[in-house]
């Protein structure tokens, strides 16, 4: 029972979403949307800002366009073997006003992650590769939440 204390003493925290200036958010994104989810999640964990399941219930909505990601070949062998891949994983998004208006502009976020690869270790690199899209979901997500704590209440656009 001392560990809980001894967290909280240290100064560990789970991480939170503070600072996001409106307190009821719609959420529109793709079905099946990784980083939807972790946003979805970080924002109910926080307890900062509730989901609302209409956009005219909210005081902004955030706009998740589909997810891109793919696979290309970094370099080859001397024989014409891949040797390096290179993954990119793209988002895009927009934070909108209740009745559709712009609040920020639309923005992509685009991550890259190189890994080496080998036939002889295919299921260690292809768990390899999973781990590095999630990753790259996890990043995609904390740079949204970080683009909504930087929004102003005042620069919200009049109606």
């Amino acid at each position: 029972m001392l560990v809980p204390g001894a967290l909280a003493g240290c100064g560990f925290h789970l991480r939170r979403v503070e600072g996001i200036p409106f307190a009821r958010l719609y959420l529109d994104a793709p079905t099946g949307s990784a980083v939807a989810e972790r946003i979805r999640k970080a924002l109910v964990s926080g307890g900062y800002v509730k989901l609302v399941d209409k956009a005219s219930e909210s005081e902004a909505v955030l706009k998740l366009a589909a997810e891109n990601s793919s696979k290309n070949i970094l370099s080859l062998s001397g024989a014409g073997r891949v040797t390096e891949y290179r993954l990119l994983y793209r988002i895009s998004y927009s934070v909108l006003t209740p009745d559709g208006r712009p609040w920020v502009e639309s923005d992509t976020i685009e991550l890259t992650r190189d890994y080496t690869y080998g036939d002889a270790a295919f299921l260690a690199k292809s768990a390899e590769e999973n781990l590095l899209y999630r990753d790259m979901q996890d990043q995609a997500a904390q740079q949204i939440l970080r683009r909504l704590r930087s929004l102003k209440p005042q620069s919200v656009p009049a109606s």
